[in-house]
């Protein structure tokens, strides 16, 4: 898996809190970042999930699919606010996390 490349990863915004803190991700490398980085707490099923996943998509076992939707899975958890960009549909769609 490439880790700075977005072909398969449509890219998310989240809003961390704080002074106006957010993270764009696009790549498996962001993704990484935010989990291992970035993430409010280190706790919660659902934030687990999304660290495995990630570590399964680095060793190339799991897809980005999957580790996007756990990451929305887990910031849905963590009550943080997501901005998601489809690009099939060319439309930009809000929603809240939590």
């Amino acid at each position: 898996m490439q880790w700075n490349t977005s072909a398969d990863f449509a890219p998310l915004v989240l809003f961390l809190g704080g002074e106006h803190k957010r993270k764009i991700v696009r790549t498996l490398h962001d993704a990484a970042e935010v989990l291992m980085v970035d993430w409010p707490f280190e706790d919660g099923e659902e934030y687990v999930a999304a660290v495995k996943a990630c570590a399964d998509a680095v060793m190339g076992q799991a897809g980005m699919d999957k580790l996007r939707e756990l990451l929305l899975s887990a910031a849905r958890e963590a009550g943080m606010g997501v901005l998601t960009v489809i690009p099939d549909s060319r439309k930009t769609k809000a929603e809240m996390a939590a």
